[in-house]
């Protein structure tokens, strides 16, 4: 069993941060590093997973206007962690800071395991919400 904690704290270390997002091959935020420090420091909430050594493991970060939606822009857990419930936890710490919340929005890679993921959380994928499908509009820079 992994041993780990939450805390809503940021790791003082920039290069902590940016071997996470590495680990797990998020390079389009990595490339820029000030970009995604700009990023965290302007999140309505972030919460991190360390390991029982202190290692950062984990991260999850929303952004909510704090009544009607709450954006979960990034969840993840570095790959030697992942299976061990850290991502449950870092999930579920958000989807308890934002429960008053109407919607929750999160957009992610189509890949199988993401989607089962999020499905187990309770989180359903737009074209299969009943009674019609929601649509989900991008535009990347």
């Amino acid at each position: 069993m992994t041993t780990f904690f939450l805390s809503t704290t940021l790791p003082s270390s920039e290069t902590e941060i940016l071997a996470l997002y590495d680990a797990v091959g998020w390079t389009t935020y990595t490339k820029d590093p000030q970009v995604l420090m700009e990023a965290l420091a302007s999140s309505s909430f972030i919460t991190c997973a360390w390991s029982g050594q202190g290692r950062l493991i984990g991260l999850a970060r929303a952004i909510s206007d704090d009544a009607s939606i709450c954006y979960l822009q990034d969840i993840l857990v570095h790959p030697d962690f992942q299976g061990t419930g850290v991502g449950k936890a870092l999930f579920t710490k958000v989807a308890e800071r934002f429960e008053h919340v109407r919607q929750t929005v999160l957009i992610t890679d189509d890949e199988p395991q993401q989607r089962a993921f999020y499905e187990a959380m309770g989180l359903t994928e737009g074209a299969d919400i009943k009674p019609s499908p929601v649509r989900t509009f991008v535009k990347f820079r």
